[in-house]
């Protein structure tokens, strides 16, 4: 096969990847008559853009749940499944559920879509990334048949291409609603003779924009008023938003005070063709580019919103609340988009003490967005952007990102002012744990006696980039273990720029020491777990323990397996085991009718016992066949230089359970076992 053949055959095949219907269904056009009746057939293509970014969201779904006796709901939208998780949110859906309520409010006209959104919150608490989804799911909604919206464009052949500037299709510069040609003052009469009115009823409100305002009024008095010849002239077109392409997504961000222009925010004369029109105040010579302008039926994001120069803030007010802009040299234009905008604390707080700046604040619907206060969800944000898809060469350890993030939490809460708790019981009861003697109403009660709780701490992108070091560090033989991570994240603290105080320091180096203390305890009771979990051997130790509290509840005596002499129940070894999940003296006897209850309330149904569906008896047996066995495995050695064979071998055992049960490799089983082989070595065991 020849050169020329093979490419030949190569573009054939990257051609075929093409979807032309849909290229066909996006560049869909017509004419103005065409166009009423798709809105006869389908009435939404005309929605407001509130409406569209309400739609869209719910169009993926939600899920409700209960949370402390609150129903909360989770959009599936935030999730982001739609690129592979990359831009989700996590542990936000209360401030979701209030900017969810915001739209719906607006959509529905009931005067929220005459006001600016503010994300306002600390740093790096996902405001930014909320508005980019928000942005990137409407882009991605208009290429639907659900999210379906289309413009016009004027088509001058001839003679009638002077009233253009010589242009034989002349777009609309801000990408509006045909249906906006039709004069406000009839208007409604034409919505009912379409059949549109009642639940199907329109609102198109306001007028075309000053360019093409221009081009209706010459047309009108070239046809000495037939509307419908001059309805000839327009070609409808579908609309696909792009931010890239500038069209329906705006995005706008502060600059240098001495160069910031407000003719950004609404376009700017075009000084090349004030010499063919003869006047800048012709709209012919106006290149209808800012961000209001080109962010016309989707969405403007101002990014740092509260830094504009004033002059800024003015255009704001009325694009908000009266959807209409301000060109040079023009009467005011209608607009119809989504304004959100984000700012951190210290900019609102100027604002709040600005008496200038009280007409922005009465337009604004201010949504905090706090950092996350549940473990399971700062947790998730880690494992996004770490884990082994993108992490090749390096293995994490088991509860690496676990106490990075337990440490970010834990700056975040408010030491409880009551209840008797810690901060670390704290964090465990947020994160949905139950501990004795506290209700879902405490922990109502834990989140309204805060002030500031979750606006302050440690943000994520500070602990992202510790693990990041860590990562890239030649410690660990290839494998990052918490403590490197928390090295880090310690040794950071002294040149971090958002600490004010040393008061503040001094609790986030306190806050690690707690976490330390927690992973201490969370892997000796991995490698308690590994030790014992020996499943024949904890088998045999329930069937002993079971026949002799059989006995004893029954008042009978226990046959010797190897004397065959019946003897009284072993209540010491009931005792070693009850102790375990402390079980005190005086409970023992219910502790274990309640177990001999179970037992029988299987077997009227016909099931077997097992140990494993009964999580206290479970964890009290493996404390117990832990106890027995580690003085046998010697895993204190460990620290010794010399290790016999018979403990060695032992030791393997164990390490390949953790590999195999916990996810550990060779390098941090080892690690791992050394550490708490250690902390037997000092006789620091939890009984």
């Amino acid at each position: 096969m020849d050169v020329a053949k093979q490419g030949s055959d190569m573009l054939a095949r990257i051609a075929a990847l093409q979807d032309y219907r849909e290229y066909q269904e996006l560049h869909w056009n017509g004419s103005f008559e065409q166009y009423l009746q798709l809105v006869r057939e389908n009435p939404k293509v005309c929605r407001t853009a509130y409406q569209r970014v309400y739609d869209m969201i719910l169009g993926y779904g939600q899920e409700e749940y209960i949370d402390n006796k609150k129903r909360l709901i989770r959009y599936n939208f935030f999730k982001d499944e739609q690129h592979g998780g990359r831009d989700a949110i996590y542990g936000l859906d209360v401030s979701l559920m209030r900017l969810v309520s915001v739209f719906k409010s607006a959509a529905q006209r009931y005067g929220t879509e005459k006001r600016v959104i503010l994300l306002h919150g600390p740093v790096g608490s996902s405001k930014s990334t909320i508005a980019r989804l928000i942005k990137k799911g409407l882009e991605e909604y208009s290429r639907t048949p659900e999210g379906a919206l289309f413009t016009y464009e004027w088509t001058m052949p001839g003679e009638f291409s002077r009233i253009t500037g010589g242009q034989e299709v002349f777009p609309s510069p801000m990408h509006e609603e045909p249906l906006r040609l039709i004069p406000p003052d009839w208007r409604a009469r034409a919505f009912e003779v379409l059949g549109l009115s009642g639940d199907r009823a329109l609102f198109i409100e306001g007028d075309v924009n000053p360019a093409c305002r221009q081009v209706f009024r010459d047309l009108m008095t070239h046809y000495k008023g037939d509307w419908a010849k001059v309805i000839s002239h327009v070609k409808v077109k579908r609309l696909v938003l792009s931010e890239k392409d500038r069209v329906g997504i705006g995005t706008f961000q502060p600059k240098d005070e001495k160069n910031q222009d407000s003719t950004e925010l609404t376009g700017d004369i075009n000084y090349r063709k004030i010499a063919e029109y003869g006047s800048d105040s012709d709209p012919r010579a106006f290149n209808f580019d800012g961000e209001f302008n080109i962010a016309n039926r989707g969405i403007v994001e101002f990014i740092e919103v509260l830094k504009l120069d004033v002059a800024f803030l003015y255009d704001l007010l009325g694009a908000s609340q009266e959807h209409k802009i301000k060109p040079k040299k023009f009467a005011q234009t209608d607009i119809d988009e989504v304004i959100i905008g984000h700012t951190n604390e210290a900019e609102y707080k100027k604002l709040l003490n600005n008496e200038f700046m009280e007409a922005l604040r009465d337009r604004t619907i201010k949504i905090d967005i706090p950092y996350i206060t549940r473990l399971q969800e700062e947790t998730k944000i880690y494992r996004k952007d770490y884990n082994p898809a993108k992490i090749r060469g390096k293995h994490i350890a088991p509860h690496t990102l676990e106490v990075a993030a337990m440490w970010a939490v834990l700056t975040r809460l408010e030491d409880p002012k009551k209840h008797n708790l810690t901060l670390l019981q704290k964090l465990k009861l947020y994160d949905g744990k139950t501990l004795p003697g506290f209700t879902q109403d405490n922990i109502k009660e834990l989140r309204k006696e805060t002030k500031r709780e979750a606006m302050d701490g440690i943000s994520p992108r500070y602990v992202q980039d510790k693990i990041s070091n860590a990562l890239v560090s030649d410690k660990g033989e290839g494998c990052v273990n918490p403590f490197m991570v928390m090295n880090e994240l310690e040794g950071g603290l002294r040149h971090h720029s958002l600490i004010s105080s040393d008061d503040q320091r001094r609790r986030y180096h306190e806050l690690l020491t707690v976490v330390k203390q927690e992973y201490e305890d969370i892997v000796k009771n991995e490698v308690q777990r590994a030790i014992s979990a020996d499943e024949e051997a904890i088998a045999k130790l329930c069937a002993n323990y079971i026949d002799n509290i059989k006995a004893y509840t029954q008042k009978e005596r226990v046959k010797n397996k190897y004397t065959g002499q019946d003897e009284e129940p072993d209540e010491r070894l009931m005792r070693s085991i009850e102790e375990k999940i402390d079980i005190p003296e005086s409970r023992k006897d219910d502790f274990r009718r309640e177990i001999m209850n179970y037992i029988g309330a299987l077997a009227v149904e016909g099931r077997q016992f097992d140990y494993r569906t009964n999580e206290r008896l479970h964890k009290a047996l493996e404390l117990k066949l832990f106890e027995d066995q580690k003085d046998s495995i010697k895993l204190t050695s460990l620290v010794s230089t010399v290790v016999d064979r018979d403990t060695q071998e032992k030791i393997d055992v164990v390490k390949n359970r953790m590999t195999k049960n916990y996810g550990y490799c060779d390098v941090c089983a080892t690690d791992v076992l050394n550490y708490v082989a250690s902390i037997f070595a000092r006789g620091d065991v939890k009984e």
